[in-house]
């Protein structure tokens, strides 16, 4: 497979450089592949579906043939994948994807696993450790610290905002030692991420370290999330005629969104033939891409801190895979967008639970929010012209995607991504049901570790001081 660059399509480079460079040096673009092979109709009606496992590995090889053989890359997602997501339906056309089965609880470990043991493998051979910069607005440094944990010939030195994440999430990501350090920076996450970037096109810096990335700028981290939403898109098609007889149904993917590194993985998964009608991009009050589906103007702006602090993007990387990928009309048939604010974070997270039983994080409430939304005749309103859909205002954004007809003809079914466990946000939790969720067993072990995080100021003399002097 060939991999080019966002912004210069002329660049061709191999999958082992895409990886291990991070991103473009001389373009500061991010690299993606020149196409998206389908899976063979045989593989994608098969029933039962295949397993993850069985998903991960076909959808993996065309991306990285003849350069991972087959045998390797099947050992290397036994070794990542020691759990999957699992898919549970809370109504008759609702379903959660629950993605918090793996070591940190959270989304992330689905790329940053996969990401680790290729980096690892490329890097077998090399004299020279290879130095991981990531910057994380909540889950994505504890996942990749996680993952890259004692790997041999890696170093990873991990970003966050200070006092922008939950006591948990800081936790987690303040207590690694070793080969994993994390830099508590006095700013926000667009300011870890500035710092990362400027990073990756100081020449100086990258004379003296090897120097790669492990958010999800790095395709890496971006494919292997593909996987579950092929994985969980099968499932439900074939849970459909059972839960809720509805002939010809739409699978709509609602994704809480932020640096928009997941739902591009999405886009991926729907490219290589996964039965996937549309999706909703549902954000906080960080709703950068949602006003440019509305408006058509991409405007970044300073994030601001919210509930949902992994979503705090105000400056989304992937807008730029997206629009590499697509014009913005065809955005505009594919997506709904959708924002809300603190406050209609915490009734979604209210009402789901007094509606369905279920106890969701506050990222995944954004999600089901929109989506109850959409199905309960926000949408209907929208086609019919009778929606103030100011983009402004917290709602749907006034763009009617090509599936709108499926859901105000009762044929849509929802997938809701549910990217963290909700006992990593124990206070808004309690704050939103009244009661806490139960905490997983590997969350409560870090919270009785030392922290060793290292303040961090946010100009990037003194980020790349540190680095040299450390590194």
């Amino acid at each position: 497979m060939i991999y080019t660059d966002t912004r210069d399509k002329n660049v061709k480079v191999d999958f082992k450089t895409a990886v291990m460079n991070g991103m473009n040096v001389a373009t500061g673009g991010l690299y993606i592949p020149v196409e998206f092979p389908k899976l063979s109709s045989s593989f994608l009606n098969k029933k039962p579906e295949p397993s993850f496992r069985d998903v991960a590995f076909n959808m993996a090889r065309p991306y990285v043939e003849g350069e991972i053989p087959d045998a390797d890359l099947e050992a290397l997602i036994v070794d990542a994948y020691p759990f999957t997501s699992q898919v549970v339906p809370i109504d008759a056309i609702t379903y959660v994807l629950e993605l918090f089965h793996g070591p940190t609880c959270a989304f992330k470990d689905f790329g940053a696993r996969f990401m680790a043991r290729v980096m690892s493998y490329f890097n077998r051979n090399e004299n020279d450790n290879l130095h991981i910069l990531v910057a994380t607005s909540g889950d994505t440094g504890s996942a990749v610290g996680s993952a890259f944990h004692n790997v041999p010939g890696i170093d990873v030195t991990i970003l966050y905002p200070d006092g922008k994440i939950s006591p948990l999430q800081e936790k987690q990501l303040s207590t690694f030692t070793g080969n994993v350090r994390a830099l508590k920076v006095k700013g926000t996450f667009d300011d870890c991420q500035k710092l990362v970037k400027t990073a990756f096109v100081d020449n100086d810096l990258r004379a003296k370290f090897r120097l790669s990335s492990a958010n999800s700028i790095n395709i890496s981290r971006l494919l292997p999330q593909s996987f579950y939403y092929m994985y969980s898109s099968l499932v439900v098609k074939n849970r459909i005629p059972l839960d809720s007889k509805i002939e010809n149904p739409a699978i709509i993917a609602i994704v809480p969104s932020g640096n928009f590194g997941n739902l591009t993985s999405g886009l991926i998964a729907k490219e290589m033939g996964a039965p996937i009608e549309g999706f909703v991009a549902a954000t906080n009050s960080n709703h950068t891409v949602p006003d440019w589906i509305a408006t058509g103007e991409y405007t970044s702006r300073p994030s601001v801190p919210t509930l949902s602090n992994a979503m705090d993007v105000g400056a989304p990387s992937n807008y730029e895979r997206i629009i590499s990928m697509y014009s913005l009309e065809q955005v505009r048939q594919m997506f709904a967008s959708y924002w809300t604010d603190d406050e209609g974070t915490l009734k979604a997270m209210k009402d789901c639970n007094s509606n369905t039983g279920y106890i969701i994080d506050p990222h995944g409430a954004i999600a089901w929010k929109a989506w109850n939304d959409i199905r309960s005749g926000a949408m209907e309103k929208l086609v019919n012209g009778t929606l103030n859909a100011d983009y402004s205002k917290p709602g749907l954004t006034p763009n009617i995607p090509s599936w709108a007809d499926a859901v105000t003809s009762k044929r849509a079914v929802g997938i809701v991504l549910e990217t963290a466990a909700p006992a990593k946000f124990g206070s808004t939790v309690v704050k939103a049901i009244g009661r806490e969720a139960s905490m997983p067993s590997r969350l409560e072990k870090v919270l009785n570790l030392p922290d060793n995080a290292i303040p961090m100021e946010k100009d990037y003399d003194s980020f790349k001081q540190w680095l040299v002097s450390n590194l």
